[in-house]
């Protein structure tokens, strides 16, 4: 699971990410502290992602619930300020995992997950912060809400008593992503949300410019993801 990248180059990277956020932010005439780096681990092993803990990142963003059962919980011991979100697809059927695991689910997309989420959340009494996720460039292969549904998703899941606290999207890899970004932020105001996520290691201080609150960065952090 891990690339390879020395334990002192993550380090580095990692410094090198949150000063970019900031420059990034007063540019946009905006306080870094409004923006939160979510480290992206996936793919990357528990001696990969200490070195990160240990120079005081905590928010992490995983993309799969089994990865992050092998990961996490034993971190999670040395670390227990971390704070977990689930930027992946997820499952009707991991559910209950993912409402154990993370702290915030950024991908909820459809009714059916929003029930199953509601459902498991009234059983075990924890309710993890919810993002919708918003398909902003209408791509069949991606997921989540079509752009002209996201009012209703947002309705649905909190007549579902889910705590939405905002709304995340991945642009299209091509092309500019800025008005999506602004799209996004625009929603989310129009609904009274205040959690804009959206951003990644190649278009972040894009999408800061455009308000959001979060930022996904993986690969400038921890080098390139083997999925081998």
């Amino acid at each position: 699971m891990l690339s390879g990248l020395p334990l002192s180059d993550i380090i580095h990277n990692l410094a090198a990410v949150k000063q970019h956020i900031t420059d990034a932010a007063r540019a946009a005439g905006r306080d870094p502290a409004a923006i939160t780096l979510v480290a992206v681990s996936k793919t990357h092993d528990s001696a990969a992602i200490r070195p990160a803990l240990e120079a005081g990142q905590i928010v992490f963003g995983e993309n799969r619930v089994q990865e992050a059962k092998t990961k996490w919980p034993a971190l999670r011991q040395d670390f227990p300020a971390v704070e977990l979100h689930l930027i992946g697809p997820l499952q009707t059927n991991k559910v209950r995992d993912a409402v154990a695991l993370f702290d915030v689910i950024e991908t909820v997309d459809r009714p059916k997950l929003a029930r199953a989420l509601a459902e498991e959340v009234q059983r075990v009494g924890r309710n993890p912060r919810c993002l919708i996720q918003v398909n902003i460039g209408r791509e069949p292969q991606k997921a989540g809400a079509d752009p002209d549904a996201v009012d209703q998703m947002i309705r649905i899941a909190r007549e579902y008593q889910l705590d939405i606290t905002g709304l995340m999207c991945i642009p299209p890899a091509e092309g500019d992503p800025a008005p999506h970004f602004r799209a996004l932020a625009e929603m989310a105001a129009r609904n009274g949300l205040a959690v804009i996520s959206m951003g990644m290691s190649g278009d972040y201080p894009t999408a800061i410019a455009a308000g959001a609150t979060h930022v996904r960065v993986g690969s400038a952090i921890f080098g390139a993801r083997d999925y081998g």
